[in-house]
């Protein structure tokens, strides 16, 4: 994966975590992108705003996307490393690729992806970082719900 590109799509990935932080929500934001490139769906996370322990940023962006005949070579854009349900649904779609922005915040289950075959990129962006440090901070029962603690 080249990372200038992935980080380009990270772009789309912070733009849901910041809407989602503007509507009192978790800020992390996800996308799903095909093999040429073509945004097929993006979205955020959604619990607080829907009720909905479900709605997950990746969970999310995989609904925007619709129906696809096949998932292979897609790659998935996440603002935060993955937790475990959102790992499982990589996994039992065939994305071939997942983007990380942030696993020093929470680290996910994208080693667990990595040793099944999905191509990992984790770029630690700085305002990926910095925007889960300050929610997790100022939220910290919130962010406990969220990650299932």
């Amino acid at each position: 994966m080249d990372e200038r590109q992935a980080r380009v799509w990270l772009g789309t990935a912070m733009e849901e975590a910041r809407a989602g932080r503007e509507e009192g929500g978790i800020p992390i934001g996800a996308a799903l992108y095909a093999a040429d490139g073509t945004l097929l769906g993006r979205g955020r996370n959604r619990r607080v705003q829907d009720g909905d322990p479900s709605m997950h940023a990746e969970t999310a962006a995989f609904r925007a996307a619709g129906r696809q005949r096949t998932y292979r070579g897609t790659t998935m854009v996440t603002t935060l490393s993955p937790c475990w349900y959102c790992s499982g649904l990589v996994r039992q779609f065939g994305i071939s690729r997942v983007v990380i922005g942030d696993a020093t915040t929470f680290h996910g289950g994208h080693e667990w992806l990595a040793e099944h075959g999905v191509e990992i990129l984790v770029l630690e962006d700085p305002e990926c970082v910095a925007v889960m440090r300050a929610f997790v901070e100022d939220n910290p029962e919130l962010w406990n719900e969220d990650i299932g603690d």
